[in-house]
Order: C-alpha cells, then sequence, then structure tokens
C-alpha cells in the first residue's frame, strides 16, 4: 500500500536547519532518519505529517566515539553499527547482545538507535537496555540544546520528552566504572524478524549493585526500581531470586494481545528475571555464557 495522504518534503543540510524547518511546519512534521517506523506508520494512515525533514544527509550524524568515560551514539547509528563496532564491543558489549535481537539485517541496516527511542513502542529493543545503562538524550530545538535523563524520556506509548521543533543530536552512555555484566532477553515467537513479547535487561557491578528494567510489558519501557532495592548489596542465591520473581508483578503491566497474554507476560517476566540475574552474575565474574548467546 502506498503513502495515501500529501505531505511536503526537506533535506536538511545541518541540525540547525532541520530545527528551523522542524519549528515552522508544526506540531506534526516528523524527522525521518532510518524510516523504518515512520514510513509505515504513514502507510497504514497511523500518523499523517504536513512536513517530512530528512536528516540522513547531515555530515558525522553516524559516528560512535568514546568521550572521556561516555559512549557517544550519533543519531543516524543504526542497530548494524551497534554490532559491527569494536569499540561496543570492548566497552559496553550489551549494546551489540541488544542490536541483535532488532527484526532483521535488513532493518537493522537502516534502522537508527535513536529513531528507536523516538518512535516509543512500548516494545522498542533500545528501551530496557538504555535504561539500565542510565543513558541521556542530547536534543536540539528552538530554545536551544538540552540533555534528557532516559527514565524521563518515555512519557506514554509513542509519546516522548521531545518538544515541538527538538531533533535528537545524540546519546550519552555511560560507562560502568568497574567490573560488570549484562544481559537483554527478548522473547519472541519464533526466531526471525518479531516485535518482542517481553523484554528485560539486568546488569549488575562488582559490588552487587543491580538495574534492571522490563520493555514490551507496559505502557513504556521501564526501570524496576523496587526490585533493584531488594537485590542491592546481597549476593545472589536460589532464595534471593525466588523473592525477587514475587516482585515482578509490581514492576509490570501487561497486556493481552496478538502476541501474548498478560498471564503469560508475567509468568515469563518472571522466568526472565530468573536467567538474566543469573547470567549477569556470571558474566560479571568472568564465567558467564559469551554476549549473543539465547538464553530464552
Amino acid at each position: 500500500m502506498a503513502i495515501a495522504h500529501q505531505f511536503a518534503y526537506h533535506k536538511a543540510a545541518t541540525l540547525d536547519e532541520a530545527v528551523e524547518v522542524l519549528t515552522r511546519a508544526g506540531p506534526t512534521a516528523r524527522v525521518l532518519a532510518g524510516g523504518t517506523d515512520l514510513v509505515p506508520w504513514m502507510r497504514d494512515d497511523a500518523v499523517h505529517p504536513e512536513t517530512v525533514v530528512d536528516i540522513k544527509a547531515i555530515d558525522a550524524l553516524d559516528e560512535i566515539s568514546l568521550e572521556g568515560d561516555h559512549l557517544y551514539l550519533g543519531p543516524l547509528v543504526t542497530f548494524s553499527d551497534l554490532l559491527t563496532s569494536e569499540l561496543v564491543a570492548d566497552r559496553l558489549p550489551i549494546l551489540r547482545e541488544m542490536a541483535d535481537t532488532v527484526a532483521s539485517p535488513g532493518i537493522r541496516n537502516r534502522a537508527t538507535v535513536a529513531g528507536n527511542i523516538c518512535s516509543a513502542v512500548p516494545s522498542c529493543d533500545a528501551g530496557p537496555t538504555l535504561l539500565v545503562l542510565e543513558a541521556s538524550v542530547a536534543v536540539l530545538g528552538p530554545n536551544g540544546a538540552r540533555t534528557v535523563p532516559i527514565e524521563e524520556w518515555f512519557v506514554g506509548p509513542r509519546q516522548t520528552a521531545l518538544e515541538q521543533g527538538e531533533v535528537v543530536t545524540g546519546l550519552s552512555i555511560p560507562i560502568p566504572d568497574q567490573p560488570h555484566g549484562a544481559i537483554y532477553l527478548k522473547l519472541q515467537r519464533y526466531e526471525g524478524e518479531d516485535l518482542s513479547q517481553a523484554g528485560v535487561t539486568v546488569l549488575v557491578t562488582g559490588n552487587n549493585v543491580f538495574r534492571i528494567a522490563f520493555g514490551a510489558v507496559g505502557p513504556v519501557p521501564s526501570r524496576a526500581h523496587e526490585i533493584e532495592r531488594f537485590l542491592a548489596g546481597r549476593a545472589l542465591s536460589d532464595g534471593l531470586i525466588a523473592e525477587a520473581q514475587h516482585l515482578v508483578l509490581g514492576a509490570i503491566s501487561p497486556i493481552t494481545d496478538m502476541r501474548a497474554t498478560r498471564e503469560y507476560r508475567a509468568r515469563i517476566c518472571e522466568v526472565m528475571l530468573d536467567r538474566g540475574l543469573r547470567a549477569a552474575v556470571s558474566r560479571r565474574d568472568g564465567n558467564g555464557p559469551a554476549y549473543g548467546t539465547r538464553l530464552i
């Protein structure tokens, strides 16, 4: 099906130009980066932008770099870029593990990490991982530049903290300053291209500080702070994990849809938390499964 409605197309040469056009065009304007969400939504008549601002031609927006103790991702960095980056593999391999679960190779070649969080669907793969990494989102708008902590980014299904006229200029991800292990678990209905039925990212540092985030089981990806506080500073045991599993229902709000029932999602999140905790700790300690190993 073709896109049925008319819209103005603008190919920006700079980010300032993109902001100027977005501001002038009004609240329906959309940014085009990878387009793997925007174009299907326009085709299916789910969104009706009067103006589309293409930022793909702007120089240097696809760079991955190390800035002090932070990993920086430009707004045009794709999931395939994460998979091929030696810097990512060395410093934050959890990003590669997450990227490898996204859709198909063709989609990963086009879809951007920034676009994934801008689409803000509840099942977005980047959401839980960026949450446990405590990333921040740099944006530029008519009132200048600002930074949004990732935990304040998702405000509802397909809704973000991005204001009218603003465009994402990058993601800044702090690298843990001590030994850590992490894992992203994504449940799909089948091997291959599918949205998440449920997802969880677990990160643990050397002093048994845990960060946990769920995706696809609530209106937005979210941190499980109550579970984190319960586990903080404690060594894992079968009993401790079982107690933590009892807290899962308080951290999520799953629904029943075509991919899974509410009850199934709730139960599988308990299973994924168990496997995720054990794998993250074992990876931290140097004897866990290799990053990219599927455990669900």
